[in-house]
């Protein structure tokens, strides 16, 4: 006999089932991520995402059941989108991945499957809440975006009118019109008579989208070339600076530079190292240490400005992050101190707090973040934006630079501690988005990988193996004028998205606010 209290095999089919294809619907748009890159998952995972939550009890599930299944669905894009985290703090893995996988949660909660104009509102809410991420909390995560995904793909181009914010919407909202449609075919019947209107609207916004990107402008060659050796070190991955002493990346660095003809030295216009390549606990710093001297002979050597990445201890368990020119004449000239720092990794949140917990939070230093604007300059007058690694997975930080006159944007990088290569390519697509974006110009350098030069349309032109040592040579054009994202931002989608999430609430609660106006 059986249980009658036990469920029937159909049910527990359909309860373990709907689960795992949230979860897996997540786990698709992670893949469409890099290293993975299989940028069409993105549409798929989210389509089935929105499929399964209609199924949740016919779209009337309560909010408890759709939170949990909006959740295993952010769980699967973040747990493998964001892999890296575990090589910088398990527990900060751990819980930033819950974290952001219950933004979907409560973008679930807020726009029920069964909701008068679902298909718009759904897409506003989980867009909004990617925007939240970016930014909340501690600065944000902006690793395993769509932006970061969809670079590659078709919809790449949209970044120069609203960047990532833009890009993400137009993937939810077309993934999840999918299973709309596919309801409709099987129905004739209509719970919401503004469906059609809705969607009448949704594909004129798509429309104007996909125009504006065929009109809007992309910058301006001003007529002039940068000849660039962008030098990489090379050597192992998966270290931290407490596991190799310091000396040895800038030796691997000057070997480098060593190998620079002499001769070619009078078509250079810049040597460009990564970040932190230098690291300096003497008394008076790096402009009086042996370091600067050598980099100044090779400079002279060259002449030709090298640009350098460089940290300098202070009192405190403190420290600088800055990328700086040495001119030939021994000058140095032209610093910028990075300003977004990495929790956990450059600073730890809450450490007063932390540190009554555990000892561990002792071996992260405290950066020091930078106050001035994101540019860099030679002596002739060329200026570059300069986002130093982690700040170039945010794009207001390159875009301040251009709006500063940054005709060239330098990425001065380091992802030395981490093995694989989740980050190295998503930092990648990241440059890439920064150069359609503010139609600049990227040229990304890095001690073990990957070193690349980007131009202004987002196209890879050379890149690095990683751990190798090696100098790539490019001629990077100068570029002037503003793209639709960098003269507005985000702050004018956000703001719509926002009417829009409001406009729905509204609407589907409409007979709500009738019967208290009644009563």
């Amino acid at each position: 006999m059986t249980n009658p209290s036990s469920p029937a095999p159909e049910a527990l089919h359909r309860r373990l089932a709907l689960p795992a294809l949230s979860l897996g619907s997540g786990t698709l748009v992670a893949l469409s991520l890099p290293p993975w890159g299989w940028w069409p998952l993105a549409f798929v995972g989210i389509a089935l995402f929105a499929l399964v939550s209609t199924q949740l009890d016919g779209g009337n599930a309560r909010p408890r059941k759709r939170f949990g299944h909006a959740w295993l669905f952010g769980a699967g894009w973040m747990y493998l989108g964001m892999g890296w985290m575990v090589q910088l703090t398990i527990p900060g893995y751990i819980v930033a991945a819950a974290i952001f996988a219950a933004f979907h949660g409560v973008a679930a909660i807020i726009v029920s499957p069964n909701a008068a104009l679902r298909w718009v509102g759904r897409p506003a809410a989980h867009t909004l809440v990617e925007a939240l991420r970016m930014s909340f909390p501690f600065g944000g995560v902006p690793l395993a975006t769509i932006g970061i995904g969809q670079v590659a793909g078709p919809i790449g181009g949209v970044a120069r009118v609203g960047g990532v914010i833009l890009m993400t919407w137009i993937v939810f909202q077309v993934s999840m019109a999918i299973p709309a449609a596919v309801e409709r075919l099987r129905s004739s019947e209509t719970r919401d008579p503004a469906a059609m209107p809705a969607f009448a609207a949704s594909g004129v916004a798509l429309i104007i989208v996909f125009t504006a990107v065929t009109v809007a402008p992309t910058g301006s060659a001003t007529g002039q070339t940068l000849d660039i050796a962008a030098v990489q070190g090379g050597g192992e991955q998966g270290t931290r600076a407490l596991d190799v002493p310091s000396i040895i990346v800038t030796n691997r660095h000057l070997e480098a530079t060593a190998s620079i003809p002499t001769e070619l030295g009078d078509e250079l216009d810049l040597v460009f190292w990564p970040e932190n390549t230098i690291d300096v606990d003497e008394v008076g710093g790096f402009a009086t240490s042996d370091i600067a001297a050598q980099i100044a002979d090779e400079a002279a050597r060259l002449d030709t400005p090298i640009s350098v990445g460089l940290t300098e201890d202070m009192p405190g368990n403190r420290y600088t992050n800055a990328q700086v020119i040495i001119l030939p004449t021994g000058e140095i000239t032209s610093r910028y101190d990075k300003v977004r720092r990495v929790p956990f990794g450059e600073y730890v949140p809450l450490r007063s707090i932390l540190e009554r917990i555990t000892s561990a939070v002792d071996v992260v230093g405290d950066a020091v973040a930078g106050t001035e604007p994101a540019v860099i300059e030679l002596p002739t007058g060329e200026r570059f934006a300069t986002v130093i690694s982690w700040e170039v997975f945010f794009g207001g930080r390159a875009r301040e630079g251009v709006k500063l006159g940054g005709d060239l944007i330098l990425n001065p990088t380091n992802g030395a501690s981490y093995t694989g290569t989740i980050v190295q390519t998503q930092q990648i697509a990241s440059s890439r988005l920064r150069a359609i974006e503010t139609g600049r110009w990227v040229v990304q350098a890095a001690p073990t990988g990957f070193t690349a030069f980007i131009d202004d349309a987002g196209k890879v032109r050379q890149r690095s193996d990683q751990r190798e040592q090696i100098v790539l040579y490019d001629t990077a054009e100068l570029r002037s004028g503003n793209t639709w994202y960098t003269s507005i931002g985000d702050g004018p989608y956000i703001v719509a998205l926002l009417v829009i999430l409001g406009g729905v609430i509204v609407w589907s609660n409409r007979g709500r606010f009738r019967s208290r106006s009644r009563a």
